[in-house]
């Protein structure tokens, strides 16, 4: 291979959604935002939607457009950033589902398609998207007159299952909704685990149908392979990479691979992170570069055809760790030069 190998366990990926979709009596979305969260939006939700998922989410109308062709027309595909300007004869076209975040989203959405399918995103304390309490108080009267097909909000904290601000936000969201009539949807993934309180009508797991925490008992999705270009022995006292950032400190066998930040290998990875032949740890030596890295393959004792940045040995969050990152930047970084290869194939 002369780019990446970038395999997606579709199997994973479903057995994830079933253990979430296990932890609730209520229905349980699919979020597949930033293109399936960088493994390819169209493949994670047809079999998402093969398992039984009906309802999928997305941050943009072109995301749902995209998606709406790659679905057919009976999923439903909700859009988180509500009703732009400019989206309407998009949101039409794809049968999207505009979740409204303003009073101005809202007059938008009803001038411009009268009887289109709606939902509201309330704003419960996280101070991001959605009506704030005044405003809600002020347009609930008008949006309820037209049925909104969900009210939904988004926990802050959720990855932290103790955190003051999950309690004050569920408090919050009910105080805002309860006795509307209106299905209701707060969790994604981090508020599955916090129980049933939290879990309402609709449920919608991301971060953890792509093998990351806080869903610690995920099976792992991707696995990442990179091709070694060259090897060259280095005598104590050379250096590798740009700025001289590492020096042998004795005789070093180093591999060039293919893969650099244009490919999602972030810059902070730059001489903390590891690679593996099989189960022996290759460092990351060097500065990460554009299109290369360079790797201590010294102790491996043979030049590989190539070594393992997510597999078996590293999943997204040991290497979020070792980055300064968190599994979501890993996964939704990782670029298109990679070739991507589905299990089952």
């Amino acid at each position: 291979m002369s780019t990446g190998a970038l395999t997606i366990d579709l199997d994973a990926l479903a057995a994830n959604w079933r253990a979430l979709d296990a932890m609730t009596a209520c229905e349980t979305g699919a979020v597949v935002k930033a293109d399936g969260y960088g493994l390819g939006a169209a493949r994670v939700a047809r079999r998402l939607a093969h398992e039984g998922a009906r309802r999928f989410f997305v941050a943009v109308a072109e995301e749902g457009a995209a998606l709406r062709k790659a679905l057919g027309p009976a999923p439903e595909i909700y859009v988180f950033s509500g009703h732009m300007e400019g989206d309407t004869r998009r949101l039409a076209a794809a049968a999207l589902i505009p979740m409204l975040n303003s009073i101005d989203q809202l007059a938008r959405h009803l001038e411009a398609l009268p009887g289109h399918a709606f939902g509201i995103q309330l704003d419960t304390g996280m101070n991001r998207l959605g009506f704030e309490w005044s405003d809600w108080s002020e347009a609930a009267g008008i949006a309820l007159d037209h049925a909104p097909v969900w009210l939904m909000s988004h926990l802050a904290c959720a990855d932290e299952p103790d955190h003051e601000m999950n309690p004050y936000q569920l408090d919050i969201f009910r105080q805002m909704t309860d006795g509307l009539g209106v299905p209701r949807s707060l969790s994604a993934t981090g508020g599955i685990l916090l129980g049933r309180d939290y879990h309402f009508d609709m449920t919608r797991p991301g971060i953890g149908l792509y093998g990351g925490l806080p869903f610690d008992a995920a099976q792992p999705v991707v696995r990442l392979d990179l091709p070694v270009v060259q090897c060259r022995d280095l005598v104590e006292g050379e250096v590798v990479g740009y700025g001289n950032s590492w020096q042998a400190d004795r005789p070093s066998r180093i591999a060039t691979i293919s893969g650099g930040y244009a490919d999602g290998l972030i810059r902070a990875m730059s001489g903390r992170a590891t690679l593996w032949h099989g189960d022996m740890p290759c460092p990351l030596v060097g500065r990460v570069s554009m299109d290369l890295i360079t790797v201590d393959v010294t102790d491996l004792g043979e030049d590989p055809e190539y070594l393992t940045l997510l597999g078996p040995r590293q999943g997204v969050d040991s290497l979020a760790e070792a980055a300064g990152t968190i599994g979501y930047e890993i996964l939704t970084s990782l670029g298109s030069r990679y070739a991507r290869l589905e299990i089952p194939g």
